[in-house]
């Protein structure tokens, strides 16, 4: 299965539905299923971006070191300004991700909770589990 690892609590808002979109540095040909890992990194609590993103999922556990949802990757859109005016018109997807000039906007759909997390080392790219 394709995997993709996400530093938390990017991985979590994506899973409880909050973010739609994964902005990268990077564009991908891929499309289709594709789990959602949520990678070993720890953020600073404290840093008053990442408080504003948790506030979006009080009293939910982050997923750490596992893969917890999976989701349809369905278009990978280049950030010209046209699509930036767009998004800017969102505040809470805008909140979520990295949105300037020349990144790639990955859009999920159909995101589903796994029961079970399933433990993984994560890696950098779209990795095969």
């Amino acid at each position: 299965m394709k995997v993709l690892s996400i530093i938390e609590p990017w991985a979590t808002l994506i899973k409880e539905g909050k973010k739609v979109i994964e902005t990268r540095s990077w564009k991908t040909a891929y499309r289709g299923e594709l789990y959602i890992h949520a990678s070993n990194k720890k953020v600073k609590k404290s840093d008053p971006h990442i408080a504003k993103l948790l506030e979006m999922i009080p009293n939910v556990d982050m997923g750490y070191g596992h893969i917890i949802c999976k989701c349809q990757l369905v278009d990978c859109i280049y950030m010209d300004p046209e699509f930036l005016d767009e998004i800017s018109k969102n505040p809470q997807e805008y909140l979520c991700g990295e949105y300037s000039l020349g990144r790639y906007a990955w859009v999920l759909k159909d995101v589903q909770v796994l029961e079970t997390p399933i433990p993984a080392k994560g890696h950098l790219n779209i990795w095969n589990y």
